[in-house]
């Protein structure tokens, strides 16, 4: 009963002096373990993020640091350091246009969202996706002789390719062996912070049965009082049994307006530390474990993230240092407890919030409703279940946790539990369509509908009477035909026109059903890469790309939904060579 010691004794150590030990050895130990001299920066520009190593991302913590590009595109960008071009990798979600470069410290850095790569890189990078005939070209690996760099060298250029919502370089360096993704900021690379992280809300948890808070067995916000720029605190509150706590916080940089994550929080119980999560490294299989980081259930419902201060049993996080009962605080009836929560960016600077508890038994004024329903998920356990022309099956280990899970199907619409539950694994989802013709199973797909406006394409799989998909999202599910072709229209000059001062050929396309699925453009039969705008459904072809023969030219594409509608448009155009 280790609190019980901690509430009587008011304690006897003077922790903060143990605290600025620990944090100062930490320190030096960081600067020791990561080169401080080796790396430059990657832009010749000042180094000013719009995101920053380790904030909470959907489903994932952010692996790296987003570097502002002024919001241009085409800046250049540099090698870091001595080494290698060892990956490359263009895809149209994710990083988009990616280049990795092992150096011989035993890092590797990354570069993405790049417009073009460097010239020699480039006409590589085009040749295969020529020979392949694919805009995406998977992950491409090199020798050390293939394309060698020195520090400071020009290897691409900065763009917004890919899942990028601005022009933005992304930057990492990760552990050549082991693949761990590091802070980008352990070495050396220098951003101006001198602004506190800012607190912005606080949850209690009743964590247990029998635990209780302000008389309830359940979580709520707790409103917050500001004691100082960097001071936070909340009224008493009353507790018994486990509780946990919950906060929401963000941290500002200099010269930017972006809500960027904080790097490390602690909790200490009456001085005592017994929670402590930074952000220095991490590997990318452990980064789904963000879901039990944060209070899903109420990100999911409010699009809001608080970090949790204690750890669940599933959480295989390696970021944890030194807990105490998981972080979790058994409050004893008569006692007084203060809870002293510390945020800090990555420049140390701090903000606190301290919450004072009284220990006190109570009989819950207000309690959840037990969860019970015909669907018993025992978590380590393979389950199907089938309702109707419905079947769902979760393999071992998908929930976190043993659960009731409530699953019906009405009017054609599965309904599985709710979103708000985190899975481990993806599961299975059936519709069974006998009932179908065959010209109706072409144009059906299976849709996600959280938003019931507009269903969201699941990849479906269609085997005779079976159509299937897997996902890790629970919630709605449907049937849903699409029956309309995509519409594809040539911008910025009309059929038999001369554009002879035209560099690009750009098409807008878009589909209000399944989804664009592909396209394929030509011009005199002969296939032309086109890049795929997501963002703006726009697809562009540069006339750099291959020399035309004669004046007189067809410009072909066809583009396909995700079942199978397609539509084709073919224009003439008149350009002459100029040299």
């Amino acid at each position: 009963m280790i609190f019980t010691i901690f509430a009587k004794n008011k304690l006897t150590l003077k922790h903060p002096f143990w605290l600025f030990l620990f944090f100062s050895t930490f320190s030096i130990f960081s600067q020791e373990k990561y080169p401080q001299d080796y790396f430059r920066s990657p832009l010749n520009i000042p180094t000013i993020l719009s995101g920053t190593f380790g904030e909470l991302r959907s489903n994932h913590f952010h692996s790296g640091i987003d570097i502002k590009t002024q919001g241009k595109e085409g800046l250049n960008i540099y090698a870091a350091a001595d080494g290698y071009v060892s990956r490359i990798k263009v895809a149209q979600f994710g990083f988009g246009k990616a280049i990795y470069i092992n150096h011989p410290n035993g890092f590797t850095t990354v570069y993405a969202h790049l417009s073009k790569y460097a010239d020699e890189i480039e006409k590589y990078i085009k040749k295969v996706q020529y020979q392949k005939e694919n805009y995406q070209t998977g992950n491409l690996f090199f020798k050390k002789d293939k394309f060698p760099v020195s520090k400071g060298d020009i290897i691409a250029f900065s763009g917004d390719s890919g899942s990028s919502g601005a022009p933005h370089l992304h930057y990492e360096i990760r552990n050549t062996k082991t693949e761990h993704i590091i802070n980008p900021l352990l070495f050396g690379l220098k951003v101006d912070d001198t602004t506190p992280p800012i607190i912005q809300a606080l949850k209690v948890y009743a964590l247990e049965n029998d635990s209780r808070v302000n008389n309830q067995n359940k979580s709520f916000i707790l409103p917050l009082k500001k004691d100082g720029k960097t001071a936070y605190s909340t009224n008493q509150i009353t507790a018994s049994g486990n509780i946990g706590f919950g906060i929401k916080t963000i941290d500002l940089l200099d010269k930017a307006t972006n809500n960027n994550g904080i790097y490390s929080l602690e909790m200490q119980v009456n001085g005592k530390p017994i929670y402590y999560h930074d952000v220095e490294t991490f590997s990318f299989d452990e980064s789904k474990y963000i879901n039990l980081h944060i209070d899903y259930p109420h990100y999911k419902k409010y699009r809001k993230k608080y970090q949790k201060t204690y750890k669940e049993r599933a959480n295989k996080l390696s970021t944890y240092k030194n807990l105490v009962n998981s972080g979790k605080i058994n409050i004893e009836n008569g006692f007084n407890y203060t809870i002293s929560i510390i945020v800090k960016d990555f420049k140390g600077n701090t903000s606190s919030l301290k919450i004072p508890v009284l220990g006190k038994k109570s009989n819950p004024i207000f309690s959840s409703p037990k969860d019970t329903t015909a669907y018993k998920i025992i978590a380590q356990n393979f389950h199907r279940f089938k309702k109707r022309n419905v079947t769902i099956a979760f393999p071992k280990n998908t929930f976190y946790d043993d659960l009731f899970l409530d699953f019906k199907v009405d009017k054609g619409v599965a309904k599985i539990h709710n979103p708000t539950i985190p899975l481990d694994k993806s599961f299975t989802l059936t519709f069974n369509v006998s009932k179908y013709s065959e010209t109706e199973k072409k144009q059906l797909y299976i849709a996600n509908l959280a938003n019931s406006k507009y269903p969201r394409y699941q990849y479906t799989r269609k085997k005779d009477s079976i159509f299937y998909t897997t996902t890790k999202i629970l919630g709605n599910y449907s049937l849903v035909s699409d029956t309309q072709k995509p519409k594809v229209n040539v911008l910025y000059f009309k059929n038999n026109q001369w554009i002879t001062k035209r560099n690009t050929i750009k098409v807008k396309i878009s589909d209000i059903g399944s989804g664009i699925k592909d396209y394929r453009a030509t011009i005199d039969g002969e296939w032309v890469l086109m890049e795929y705008n997501h963002k703006k459904g726009i697809l562009t072809y540069n006339f750099s790309d291959k020399k035309l023969v004669g004046s007189k030219h067809i410009f072909k594409i066809v583009v396909s939904d995700n079942v199978g509608n397609t539509n084709t448009l073919s224009t003439t155009f008149f350009k002459k060579q100029v040299n």
